[in-house]
């Protein structure tokens, strides 16, 4: 049935009052964001006055010239806004105001643009402070910046028309819904972004057959069934962040790269983490590297009696896989490891990015406030990450779900996204410390593992590092930094989009780009600079380099075959440990 006109609800113009009272709530807001920023400082928060009276006064004139160009076309009495002066690209795509109403309803417009040039000043005034610690001043930044993500008008529903007209339409039925969304939250404490009945593991998702043939405290080792009657010689073992759960790389079986792998003839181990737990409360980063990545490597190398194996280290397991390089260099058992892959991998964290933001001390007391059973929640983790995109990852699905109360779409990423994973709490404390803040890894000689020290300089294994052009956790430059640490043969690869979607993108996808140099490039200007573009997946490009050492091919019997060797079969994959809770 067609609504008429009068069964709307319009806006009003705010009152004089009103627009006072906001303007004193960012002014207040803006004052503490300044206060808690000098407080970390321990001084005043030096400006420069004439830069701030610039940012002011530009302020008050697009202000004045915005609210004056409502007045004189009439305010909420005309039909259609009058165009407005030029906006930036990223205000253009700002998909929080996608909705047509936000540019063709005069309130709705002016709202948009009024928070836009808010938004703009407050963040324009803390680039403006000057002569403190750089850390601090991307704290303020960063701080600022999620604030007034959170006081979007798109995540109020009185100020967000899709909402209002979804509430009309549904007889307030949305909100209902949302609600119901937003309590089911509460009670497993984590935001949902997607169903997860949609999901099983080993059916729909983790679903590329294997074994799994040694099981450790820390890991399972999957051994992989292969597809083809022949296989390359030299194995690889997966080393998946143990922060996350491995089936990121083997999802859906159109996405998995586990399975892409075992098609492409190549005889594939993966290491799955065990969710940490109280009997895990004293393991550190030396567990990781000897009881798990020198321990699996030995396990794959005795079971298919082969000299050495190919090696893939993703995140935080990149970074592990650089110490056990340089451990293996130090007791001259380098010749264990054909090659290395680091998918987004970092070892010199000067340059890490806003998760730096989360490490000083104030956090470290929190972390062990959140960890007093010896292991820390992976939710809390979770939220960490979720903070460094809360537009995408956390208000998106605030006005999604709980305002517009829509159904969770099924998505298999999404659904690894919620999947926490604990964390052992010394281990993670002593990562933050001595690698993110005091980024000691590039240190010859300054972290030993078994009382070995180690230095990243002695790695002559072939390298491959791939990084992601958009890459929030693990950005680019600091990506880069693993090539400058490395003394042999390295080739750097960059793919379009970041941490998740750079890596995970199949060739039947025919999606994004990457880009490669004929030669290495002593810098990351100089590989921009000469950097071919090639549209489409990485994954080819990567296995045509792990077949240059070795690209002989032996038939898929024996021990070949999961459970079929010296190893048997515990159970079938993906396993007991990736579905712990």
């Amino acid at each position: 049935m067609a609504m008429d006109k009068a069964d709307v609800m319009e806006p009003h113009l705010p009152t004089l009052q009103q627009m006072q009272q906001w303007t004193d709530v960012i002014g207040r807001a803006q004052q503490l964001m300044l206060e808690q920023a000098a407080g970390a400082t321990g001084r005043v928060l030096p400006f420069d006055p004439e830069t701030v009276a610039r940012i002011q006064t530009s302020f008050a004139d697009e202000g004045l010239a915005l609210w004056q160009r409502f007045l004189d076309s009439g305010g909420l009495l005309r039909d259609q806004p009058d165009p407005a002066p030029a906006e930036s690209p990223a205000a253009r795509k700002d998909r929080r105001f996608a909705d047509p109403a936000w540019t063709q309803h005069p309130f709705y417009d002016l709202i948009r643009q009024s928070y836009l040039l808010t938004s703009d000043y407050m963040l324009r005034l803390a680039d403006a402070v000057d002569g403190i610690d750089p850390k601090a001043k991307a704290k303020l930044r960063f701080a600022t910046s999620g604030m007034l993500d959170a006081l979007s008008p798109a995540n109020f529903p009185l100020t967000n028309p899709t909402v209002v007209q979804k509430t009309i339409e549904s007889g307030g039925e949305n909100l209902v819904k949302g609600l119901k969304h937003m309590l089911a939250d509460m009670e497993k404490g984590q935001l949902s972004h997607t169903d997860g009945t949609q999901f099983e593991l080993g059916r729909n998702i983790a679903a590329t057959p294997g074994k799994v043939i040694h099981e450790t405290p820390l890991y399972q080792l999957i051994h992989y069934a292969p597809s083809t009657a022949q296989v390359l010689e030299t194995p690889l073992i997966i080393f998946p962040p143990w922060i996350n759960r491995f089936y990121i790389l083997d999802l859906s079986p159109e996405k998995s790269f586990v399975k892409w792998a075992v098609d492409q003839g190549i005889s594939v181990f993966l290491v799955s983490w065990k969710s940490a737990d109280a009997s895990m409360k004293d393991l550190v980063w030396d567990d990781y590297i000897l009881k798990g990545q020198v321990d699996a490597i030995d396990t794959v190398r005795d079971l298919l009696k082969v000299k050495s194996v190919h090696t893939i280290g993703y995140c935080v397991a990149g970074t592990t896989l650089a110490a056990t390089l340089a451990l293996l260099a130090a007791r001259g058992q380098a010749d264990k490891v054909a090659s290395a892959t680091f998918f987004t991998a970092q070892v010199d964290f000067s340059q890490a990015g806003d998760l730096t933001l989360f490490i000083d001390d104030e956090q470290m007391k929190l972390v062990d406030q959140l960890s007093a059973g010896g292991f820390m929640d992976g939710r809390y983790m979770a939220v960490t990450f979720n903070l460094l995109r809360g537009r995408d990852l956390i208000w998106n699905y605030v006005v999604n779900n709980y305002l517009l109360g829509q159904d969770y779409p099924p998505f298999d990423l999404l659904y690894w996204n919620g999947d926490t994973t604990n964390l052992p709490a010394r281990w993670h404390k002593d990562y933050l410390t001595r690698l993110y803040r005091d980024n000691l890894l590039v240190v010859p000689g300054a972290i030993s593992v078994d009382g070995t020290p180690i230095d990243l300089k002695a790695i002559q294994t072939p390298a491959y590092v791939q990084a992601g052009r958009e890459d929030h956790i693990a950005p680019l430059e600091s990506v880069w930094k693993l090539t400058e640490n490395l003394s042999g043969p390295v080739r750097f690869l960059l793919a379009g989009s970041g941490h998740i979607a750079g890596v995970i993108n199949p060739p039947a996808a025919q999606k994004y780009q990457y880009w490669v140099a004929d030669e290495a490039q002593p810098t990351l200007e100089d590989f921009l600079a000469v950097a071919k573009e090639t549209k489409g997946s990485w994954w080819p490009d990567w296995r045509a380099w792990i077949a240059q050492g070795n690209s002989r091919m032996v038939p898929a019997k024996g021990a070949r075959q999961p459970g079929k060797g010296r190893l048997k079969a515990i159970e079938d994959a993906p396993g007991r440990y990736v579905k712990g809770r």
